[in-house]
């Protein structure tokens, strides 16, 4: 007979003693379960002790989580968590260097758990601790030089500590003095420290910055990039990874007027990072990251192309004002620059005021601006009203005319010389590829917290989205010669175009140069070679008998791609438990049992390289108790408050589980195939339809082939009526060979 669901059977370990193994009963208080454990070893006051997960986590069991207790659990009794916040808040104020130091190291530990944090957070461990960083740390640099490790380490574990105790989200990030800040950027602006400081330096302020507008504005006047390249200049990729995300950090919080554009800028050494567009132009900087950190013999990491991805998009979304601004036709100013794209197509100079009747002007104005390729022949400005592009538009037209003025002359006046109905209109062409670039690169979007689709050629060049639309502007000219296209074709063509620029940039060309070549091969032939092998692999026939094969042949399959999920479900997955500071996650890993019947899981130090064995994950669920798999939005933990919790993205890879009373085990996948192969799993699990996208296209693919195979026999063969008859038996066997 199975015990009681409310029992839990598990080891306790107390110190100099054997544990004892003992049966929890869930119903009962956790007081009385610890005085219990305290008196089978003749402790008193019980009040004063606590039970740990006895893992590398140290977590306390609390009246929150016990029911994650489970079979087999192995468990520590150790002092309460308001006891050790006391000892702890007492010891870190040791005259004792060795002491002090020990005991700073056990506090960065212990502030990991939510239980421990609220205590010593409630003994003011917060200003304690900031109090030491702002003023105690000028005692010990007088011992730096004959102590430079000891110094080193303490400050490391007290900065650990910090920010160990933030990341839980008790304290308000507003609560801190300039004084503080100041001394943190001051550990930044060193040329020479300590390395783990410098990290934690680094990831104080980034979290400084994202979580109050008023630490921005200290924060930006503490910092200049003069002080934050050599970070970027040195070899550690986390240091690396650090500084870019403290300036991704500034920049995202930097107000509109702080980001626009400016050529003038001349300073960059002592500009403040408040001033985060100029800074991005400048080539200094760019190419800093290009040398040291994209073209590093070092592999870039996931981490670091996430923050190269961030970048890249606050870069592009720089130029939004101008592509979310509509063209005033009575401008003068902005007229001028049409004006401009005439004179230099044409070579004309503006004709004086008696230079002949209004209307003859007028005359030789519409001419020349139907051949410019403009929809409004009499007024352009009015193509330039619609958002996207807007006035983005205008620009890049501009800069093509003016920097690569040969290529701009010669596309005009190749197409002034067509037949009306054969000429590619560069106007409009301009207009609705700025549109398409922008929905690529998906100008005026926040970035995705999981994305890590950096491109490294778009650091290439100070200028690079303008240069990015020259190339794709007279590939567009190409593919229109190409196609032999008419007026009629203009959105046929801008679908080869879309198609040639997104097949170029999904091999990752390292310079605009490398994307040039790289479209050189995509002609519109290619193109349509291309398409034509992609069509034949996802032949469909429709014929009756094929498609009652089809639904023959689909349960099958089915059946394969269920097995495919469990089996993937068996050797588990690594999860992130998501924080408000991302790089410093933590980890755990969930696995199937290859009975189907349990799911193993465990929290982790660090992501590992290959499977977990069963064993080292404490944590059980039998499938039997789970009731339902929750998606997206209506995931609980997906319901707290924060920003990260309400990222697009984040929310479309979490799912949890529901079981027994109102639990849920709550799960981020890493990417989007990990969260089709595990709801797809957990619903197979529970006798359920797999609905996801990668099942539907699992099964279209399967099944593809499986037809494929099926009838590969069948082709160019004459099927009879009637079945072949039976040959007659031989009149003997003597050509059967005995191997024998």
């Amino acid at each position: 007979m199975p015990p009681p669901a409310d029992i839990v059977k598990v080891a306790i370990e107390w110190p100099g003693a054997f544990p004892k193994l003992m049966e929890i009963d869930q119903k009962k208080p956790l007081s009385a379960i610890i005085k219990e454990v305290c008196e089978g070893w003749s402790l008193g006051s019980h009040e004063t002790y606590a039970l740990q997960i006895a893992d590398a986590t140290n977590f306390y069991i609390t009246e929150k989580n016990r029911n994650d207790i489970k079979n087999g659990s192995i468990l520590r009794l150790t002092t309460s968590p308001y006891q050790t916040a006391l000892q702890l808040h007492e010891r870190i104020q040791s005259s004792s260097m060795d002491a002090k130091l020990e005991s700073l190291k056990d506090l960065a530990n212990a502030s990991r758990d939510i239980t421990f944090a609220q205590e010593f957070i409630n003994l003011d461990g917060i200003s304690l601790l900031t109090q030491m960083v702002e003023s105690g740390t000028e005692r010990y640099q007088k011992l730096q030089k004959i102590m430079k490790p000891c110094f080193g380490d303490l400050l490391s574990f007290t900065l650990t500590a910090f920010v160990e105790l933030m990341d839980h989200g008790i304290v308000s990030w507003d609560t801190f003095s300039v004084a503080f800040i100041k001394k943190i950027a001051s550990f930044v602006n060193k040329t020479a420290m300590d390395t783990a400081v410098l990290q934690r330096s680094l990831a104080i302020l980034e979290s400084m910055v994202l979580n109050s507008q008023d630490l921005y504005h200290k924060v930006a006047q503490e910092i200049t990039i003069g002080q934050l390249i050599p970070h970027l200049q040195g070899t550690d990729q986390d240091i690396q990874t650090y500084t870019i995300a403290v300036i991704n950090a500034l920049f995202l919080k930097a107000p509109e007027e702080k980001r626009q554009f400016d050529e003038n800028i001349v300073d960059i050494l002592n500009c403040p990072l408040t001033e985060m567009a100029h800074i991005l132009a400048q080539k200094q900087l760019r190419s800093i990251i290009l040398t040291n950190v994209i073209r590093s013999p070092t592999p870039i990491n996931d981490e670091m192309a996430h923050q190269l991805y961030v970048l890249q998009v606050l870069n592009f979304n720089l130029l939004e004002d101008r592509m979310m601004t509509k063209m005033d036709p009575q401008d003068q100013a902005q007229r001028d620059i049409i004006f401009e794209l005439r004179r230099i197509a044409f070579d004309v100079e503006s004709e004086p005021n008696n230079g002949g009747s209004i209307e003859k002007r007028k005359s030789m104005y519409t001419r020349d601006y139907k051949k410019l390729g403009f929809i409004n022949h009499v007024n352009p400005a009015v193509d330039f009203t619609q958002i996207p592009p807007g006035m983005l538009a205008l620009d890049n037209m501009l800069y093509f005319a003016k920097h690569h003025q040969d290529a701009y002359i010669r596309i005009v006046l190749e197409n002034s010389s067509r037949e009306d109905k054969h000429e590619c209109p560069f106007g409009r062409s301009s207009i609705e590829l700025t549109k398409m670039l922008c929905e690529i690169l998906k100008v005026g979007e926040l970035p995705s917290e999981n994305c890590h689709d950096f491109h490294p050629m778009f650091f290439t060049h100070e200028r690079s989205f303008v240069e990015f639309f020259c190339i794709c502007i007279q590939l567009l000219n190409k593919t229109w010669k190409e196609m032999r296209a008419t007026s009629e074709d203009f959105n046929k063509v801008m679908q080869v175009v879309r198609e040639q620029i997104m097949r170029a940039l999904s091999v990752k060309p390292n310079s605009l140069d490398q994307f040039k070549s790289r479209l050189q091969n995509l002609s519109y032939t290619e193109i349509l070679k291309i398409r034509q092998s992609e069509r034949m692999n996802q032949e469909d026939f429709q014929s009756r008998p094929i498609l009652e094969l089809r639904e023959k042949i689909q349960p099958e399959i089915m059946e394969l791609i269920k097995q495919q999920r469990l089996n993937r479900l068996c050797e588990g997955t690594c999860f992130r438990k998501i924080s408000s500071r991302r790089r410093q996650d933590k980890f755990w890993y969930c696995r199937l049992s290859p009975n189907h019947k349990v799911l193993h899981y465990g929290d982790l130090e660090e992501s590992p390289q290959g499977e977990v064995p069963h064993d080292s994950l404490q944590d059980k669920l039998p499938v039997a108790d789970i009731k339902a798999v929750i998606t997206g939005k209506d995931c609980p933990h997906m319901k707290e408050k924060g920003a990260l919790k309400q990222n697009k993205e984040v929310l479309e890879l979490a799912f949890s589980v529901l079981y027994e009373s109102d639990e849920y085990l709550n799960f981020i996948a890493p990417d989007k195939h990990e969260y089709c192969v595990w709801t797809d799993g957990l619903n197979a699990l529970l006798g359920k339809e797999m609905t996801s996208d990668y099942t539907k296209t699992d099964m279209d693919t399967l099944l593809s082939m499986e037809m494929k195979l099926r009838l590969l026999d069948l082709e160019n063969i004459q099927i009879p009526e009637a079945p072949p008859p039976i040959p007659k038996e031989p009149s003997n066997y003597d050509f059967v060979y005995d191997c024998n």
